[in-house]
């Protein structure tokens, strides 16, 4: 599955770990293009998710349309099937009223699925599965991830060490095919002269990014993010599995159940968003499509734009 050539060769992506700027930027080259925005964010797409995901305001969305935000509840999954096929229908959509497609978000997977298309890889094998879970129950958390470490490396990179479903499907893929999921995923890029023109993500100095990272993870408790998490347990059907492990959620959800003080909560995902920053990073730099584009933090959001603005010749 792929987003189709013809729709893809006519967008925008702007890309970048996360806290940069990247929606303050995004609002600024939309203006410029003549865009309408499509997240490329696999937590936004959650409604009632919006302290700990840094959705974008109402008065944002006002400002230039959106898409695919609040596509689905918190107990739903959400696969990058998923994720493509409403990508698709969202950027005909824009073209048809003569607009330009931007993809804005940090989100790899999404990113690497827009640029590569869908890898599909051998069928599920559940046996393996099942044998594989036995391990992580039995060797304790982490282990399928130093495993996963010894065969794929690159893999194991930018995969959370929580992220036991896709870390189980890296280990699958290679023990059925015996390569490295990364380098299969690496064999499916487009030619050149089909990628499309402008992918970018915005690469800050580590330091400054740091400090970004920090105060917005004060900024979200203050704004509400415990009650946000509370609100969403109360709801029918809860939270599920993914939107369990979503950065700030996962942490306040160990709060709950006494296993991190509030104090504790916060300096937590300071350091686990900083870890994640890292591995988008890795993510961004693997995709030779997507091209680095420096910023040094005292640049305003509309000095960025124009500066890729001026890139559509």
């Amino acid at each position: 599955m792929h987003l189709p050539l013809e729709l893809l060769q006519r967008c925008w992506i702007l890309a970048g770990p996360t806290a940069v700027g990247k929606s303050a930027v995004g609002l600024e080259l939309a203006e410029r293009l003549n865009a309408e925005i499509v997240a490329l964010d696999s937590m936004t797409v959650y409604r009632g998710m919006d302290i700990g995901t840094a959705k974008p305001s109402l008065a944002d969305q006002s400002r230039v349309p959106h898409h695919l935000l609040d596509v689905i509840d918190p107990h739903e999954e959400y696969s990058l099937a998923d994720y493509l096929r409403a990508a698709t229908v969202a950027c005909e959509g824009i073209i048809s009223r003569g607009r330009i497609p931007l993809f804005v978000g940090g989100t790899g997977l999404y990113l690497r699925g827009l640029l590569r298309g869908l890898f599909e890889g051998p069928s599920a094998d559940w046996a393996i599965r099942r044998e594989l879970e036995e391990v992580e129950k039995s060797q304790g958390a982490g282990a399928l991830h130093r495993q996963l470490q010894t065969v794929d490396p690159e893999s194991a990179a930018w995969l959370h060490p929580n992220d036991q479903r896709r870390i189980i499907r890296a280990l699958e893929v290679f023990q059925l095919t015996g390569e490295p999921l990364s380098r299969l995923q690496q064999e499916a890029t487009l030619p050149a002269d089909q990628r499309p023109i402008h992918v970018y993500w915005l690469e800050p100095p580590r330091e400054w990014l740091h400090e970004r990272i920090n105060r917005r993870v004060e900024a979200m408790f203050a704004a509400g993010l415990v009650d946000e998490v509370r609100r969403l347990l109360e709801l029918p059907q809860g939270l599920g599995r993914s939107a369990r492990q979503a950065l700030g959620y996962k942490e306040v959800l160990d709060h709950f159940e006494g296993t991190l003080t509030l104090p504790a909560t916060v300096e937590t995902l300071q350091i686990r968003t900083r870890q994640f920053a890292k591995r988008q990073h890795t993510w961004f730099r693997n995709l030779p499509e997507c091209r680095a584009w420096p910023v040094n933090g005292s640049e305003s959001p509309a000095e960025i734009a124009e500066s890729l603005g001026e890139q559509d010749s």
